[in-house]
């Protein structure tokens, strides 16, 4: 740590300069505010300082006016710590006694944070003359030496280049500071034109996001003249038409031609068969299906096209998840193995077939579906539909499916660990079938998500985002059936670009 000699020299020092710390550990670079406090209290205790004794005066002495006068200049220039050390004079007699003897000593701030610096116009204007006409002397040198910052000359300069503030003399040289003027209002009205220009493209940007529904990111070279035209039409009032047209880099032409095309819609009638097309589907169909179906005849357009002007147009298909119904009741007959193992691909038809139940609750009650899936092309085998998830609706579901199976085709029958497909009866028909049992692992609908997958679809596409209100569950129970068959023979398959009926024909699987 720090010698005695050390300590005593930091303590003498901070005696000197009147309790400031600050300037002690400026000059010696040690120790911190707490130690030197601690250090004085000690050496006071100790009676190893000697603390000068005070005494008033009333009349002074020429030697006493340099002696006081000497004293604030050793000690940190504080007219106060002065007095206080001195015991005499007054401060404003003190101030009076340095501006006679040494006035270039004079003090022009104090070291308080909130202490306002009082210095003379003529002081300022000889600053603000020393800094324009300055040779290779740097601002901070000529604000050391009126002892202010540089931040304050500037801003001196500022004012006075502005005609804000005195006149300069007449013995002034005032050609640089008249130099440095132009170049500041130069200067100043440049930085006026790059905020207007700024203002103008931020403004060009969050229209384009919020008029053609585009992302603030956006790059301005890929705005077609149509969009650019929505964007002018709508900043017209605030800026002028060659300002907006140069900013977007757009001949006027271009823009004259979109204005006289502005009440035009090519997409008219095209509009007009995708609502048909939507609705007709029941707006189960998204821009994909959509696009298949319009580009039947021979007719071209774009997905992407389509995609937009079912934006515009707010076809939007109901996407909702609500909790599936479980059918399982516990180990009531031992189970069988997974011999699918998530792989649902079928090479041929009525090789691998899929089955579940999944429950429909509207506010008239609830309807339950049972059906089988052909993994060979989605193809629904047979349903059963009912009103209790009882073994008599998958068991009659399963002997009306094998009733379809020609000759030699023994398919595998995967499900999950629901009771229905544990009970004896079950069993029964599919032993004296033929058939293959298959099971998931319990609790894990991944093991059966071909058939979720087509649940989901049905949900969404049939179920979700209706008002079911006053539907009686007969009537339910005949819209489900009619989705089914739509499900069937009408609506598009995207793998195979039209239904599963249509492709089931193209291979010869069923007649037309």
């Amino acid at each position: 740590m720090y010698s005695y000699e050390e300590r005593k020299k930091a303590v003498d020092l901070y005696i000197k300069y009147g309790k400031k710390a600050t300037a002690v550990i400026t000059e010696l670079g040690y120790p911190n505010r707490h130690s030197l406090v601690q250090w004085y209290k000690a050496f006071i205790k100790a009676g190893k300082i000697e603390v000068p004794d005070l005494s008033g005066r009333t009349k002074y002495t020429e030697a006493q006016k340099i002696k006081a006068v000497e004293f604030y200049i050793e000690h940190g220039k504080s007219i106060s710590y002065t007095r206080q050390q001195l015991g005499y004079p007054g401060i404003h007699l003190l101030s009076k006694w340095i501006d006679e003897i040494r006035p270039e000593e004079k003090k022009l701030y104090t070291p308080r944070a909130n202490a306002i610096i009082d210095i003379s116009s003529e002081k300022k204007l000889q600053a603000v003359v020393e800094l324009s006409t300055r040779d290779k002397v740097s601002a901070e040198k000529v604000a050391e030496k009126y002892h202010v910052d540089r931040t304050s000359l500037y801003f001196w300069k500022s004012k006075m280049t502005t005609g804000k503030e005195i006149k300069l003399p007449d013995n002034c040289n005032t050609g640089n500071l008249e130099k440095d003027n132009e170049q500041l209002k130069l200067e100043n009205e440049r930085l006026r034109q790059e905020n207007i220009q700024l203002q103008l493209m931020n403004d060009i940007l969050t229209e384009a996001a919020k008029v053609i529904k585009k992302d603030q990111g956006i790059n301005l070279a890929t705005l077609t003249n149509r969009e650019k035209m929505v964007v002018i039409d709508t900043l017209r009032t605030r800026y002028l038409l060659k300002t907006l047209l140069k900013a977007l880099n757009m001949p006027k032409s271009s823009y004259c031609y979109q204005e006289s095309r502005k009440g035009i819609d090519k997409y008219s009638e095209v509009r007009k068969e995708i609502q048909k097309i939507f609705y007709d589907n029941k707006s189960r169909f998204g821009s994909r299906r959509i696009y298949i179906e319009y580009c039947k005849n021979g007719k071209i357009l774009s997905e992407r096209v389509i995609r937009r002007l079912m934006k515009e147009e707010q076809l939007h298909v109901i996407n909702v998840k609500m909790k599936k119904y479980c059918s399982y009741k516990g180990e009531i007959s031992p189970a069988v193995p997974n011999l699918v193992q998530r792989k649902f691909h079928s090479d041929k038809p009525n090789k691998l077939w899929l089955t579940d139940i999944t429950e429909f609750h509207i506010p008239a009650g609830k309807v339950y579906l049972s059906p089988i899936i052909d993994c060979y092309d989605g193809w629904v085998v047979k349903w059963k539909i009912g009103l209790s998830p009882n073994t008599e609706l998958t068991n009659s579901m399963l002997e009306e499916a094998i009733a379809t199976l020609k000759q030699g085709e023994r398919p595998i029958c995967h499900s999950d660990r629901g009771f229905h497909y544990r009970t004896s009866e079950w069993i029964r028909i599919m032993t004296e079938s033929g058939l293959t049992r298959s099971m998931s692992k319990k609790g894990c609908s991944p093991d059966n998500s071909a058939c979720e997958a087509f649940f989901g679809r049905l949900k969404n596409e049939f179920f979700y985002g209706r008002n079911w209100k006053n539907v009686t569950l007969d009537d339910f129970m005949k819209q489900l059936d009619e989705y089914i068959i739509w499900y069937n023979e009408s609506r598009i398959k995207l793998q195979f670009k039209g239904s599963i009926k249509q492709h089931r024909i193209q291979v010869g699987i069923i007649a037309a």
